[in-house]
């Protein structure tokens, strides 16, 4: 009981800190019916019809087969890093930064091993990692803290997508550059093998699985468009979300099992906390003072000790700058390993595999992650 008690708090490390918040500032704010309305329910359905849907659509293997299409037309191993690398890029845009990682960085792992370079390992992985960050930035439901910050300013689409855009942008170039100067150019001597080839059960799919997942992808891809619907406040989050439990409870209900729950618990823990520190006049009035103007600067400084996702929880509690505390945020991913949780997917998928190399990848990923923050703190001086 001891050892999972142990094993729980160093998975879930920020869900224990969040709670822990909560229930201290819950001594100086009695728990009321008041505490309902500090949560933000709007987020959190579309954030659960998101995890859900993502869950699916990665048990079905749709990324993998998109991915392995994509990797047969490459010839080098340049065009083969550059590949795996924008894989995490764009689709981390419409799938989420974590959902991405978890999909393309084993994907990656046993593509370079195939391939007989794994001395690109822990660059493409690291530029992999900065590439899912980064990309995810450029849409509300890339990641989760631009899920919350689009639905608690009232942004527009068009006005979300243009804060982020130069960014985005300037990233990609970044990555572009990084893979020419890390991954020399040469010659792939192994065929890539197609994705029922890196299923664990080593076995093709049946005619019927394939008929059975192509259903299943068909009504996935349909629910996320509805879920589209929802974050531009077209369709009501309510609607959507019940028709995604009851339609994957009828079709594949072991995908609910998939679902990081504890994400949702660390957004209501932090919500209580936030919540009652509005309510506390003289804490409420010094971090506002802090805040105040400096939201872009606190947002990607608290980020590298908390994580961007807490610490945009955290500060939108004590600013109406929504606009600077987007910018910040997201860029405070970029810096330390826990600057964004989904960096420690890669280091922990990394870790797994290649437990003697995790100094060098460690090194190598904060010095790549240092660079590109260093730039992109420049670009937003200058913009």
């Amino acid at each position: 009981m001891k050892e999972k008690l142990i094993r729980f708090i160093k998975q879930e490390t920020v869900l224990v800190v969040a709670a822990l918040l909560a229930v201290v500032s819950a001594l100086f704010v009695t728990p009321s019916k008041a505490y309902l309305s500090y949560i933000d329910w709007r987020v959190l359905g579309i954030l659960l019809s998101l995890m859900i849907i993502m869950a699916g659509l990665k048990k079905t293997g749709l990324f993998d087969t998109i991915g392995s299409r994509l990797l047969e037309k490459t010839k080098n191993t340049r065009q083969l890093a550059l590949m795996l690398v924008f894989l995490c890029f764009f689709f981390s845009m419409l799938i989420t930064n974590d959902v991405a990682l978890f999909t393309f960085v084993p994907f990656a792992m046993i593509i370079l091993k195939k391939c007989r370079q794994e001395k690109l390992l822990i660059p493409v992985l690291v530029l992999q990692t900065i590439a899912a960050n980064l990309g995810s930035m450029l849409t509300p439901i890339g990641n989760p803290q631009n899920l919350y910050l689009y639905n608690l300013s009232g942004m527009q689409i068009e006005e979300f997508i243009g804060t982020m855009l130069p960014y985005t942008l300037v990233s990609g170039v970044l990555l572009f550059a990084a893979v020419f100067i890390c991954c020399k150019k040469e010659p792939i001597t192994e065929v890539l093998s197609e994705p029922d080839d890196r299923r664990r059960e080593g076995q093709a799919e049946t005619d019927t699985e394939k008929i059975r997942n192509g259903v299943k992808n068909a009504v996935y891809l349909t629910l996320f468009v509805l879920s589209l619907f929802v974050v531009v406040r077209v369709i009501s989050f309510e609607t959507v979300l019940l028709l995604v439990l009851l339609m994957v409870f009828y079709m594949d209900r072991k995908v609910l099992k998939q679902v990081d729950y504890c994400l949702l618990l660390t957004f209501i823990a932090f919500f209580i906390f936030t919540g009652n520190m509005g309510n506390i006049t003289t804490i409420r009035d010094t971090l506002q003072q802090l805040v105040a103007g400096r939201e872009l600067g606190i947002g990607m400084i608290a980020s590298q000790a908390i994580s961007n996702v807490p610490a945009a929880l955290l500060l939108s509690g004590f600013t109406t700058n929504y606009h600077d505390l987007l910018i910040g945020v997201n860029l405070g991913g970029l810096g330390t390993l826990i600057a964004s949780m989904a960096s420690l997917i890669s280091y922990k998928l990394f870790a797994k595999e290649y437990n003697d190399r995790k100094g060098n990848y460690f090194w190598w990923f904060t010095a790549a992650n240092v660079i590109f923050l260093g730039i992109l703190i420049l670009t937003a001086m200058l913009l």
